[in-house]
């Protein structure tokens, strides 16, 4: 039996959404799901989301965010640390996403910060996902 990942499930629905052109997507709700909405948010990679109360389970709604020409806001999204193989970068050593115009979404002690935010703070971590 082979156990999803459920971050990777989350990148891969953004990522088929988001290229489909769809306006908003769902998909169950995670404390950890959620924190990385926020940050896709909170970086203009999404227009916003909001968890709704469901029967037996909540649900996370995400509305994806395109330019004025339907242009792909997210041109890219990766998940680096599986499962099956963990990465873990020094704050002075977190990678940089094309040079610094991406981000990298680092689970750190403080919580889930962007590569930059953990940089300034000095701060290492688990590097979750990659997104341009």
């Amino acid at each position: 039996m082979t156990m999803t990942d459920p971050i990777a499930d989350m990148l891969t629905r953004i990522r088929n959404a988001n290229s489909a052109y769809h306006d908003e997507l769902e998909m169950p709700y995670s404390k950890m799901k959620e924190q990385i909405a926020g940050i896709l948010e909170r970086e203009g990679y999404i227009r916003g989301y909001k968890v709704v109360k469901g029967q037996s389970f909540d649900v996370l709604k995400i509305e994806l965010k395109y330019g004025p020409n339907k242009e792909h806001v997210i041109s890219g999204i990766k998940r680096i640390s599986k499962p099956g193989r963990r990465i873990y970068s020094k704050g002075a050593d977190l990678p940089r996403v094309l040079g610094g115009l991406g981000i990298a979404i680092v689970s750190t002690p403080q919580g889930l910060l962007t590569d930059k935010e953990a940089r300034r703070r000095n701060l290492g971590g688990e590097v979750i996902a990659f997104v341009w």
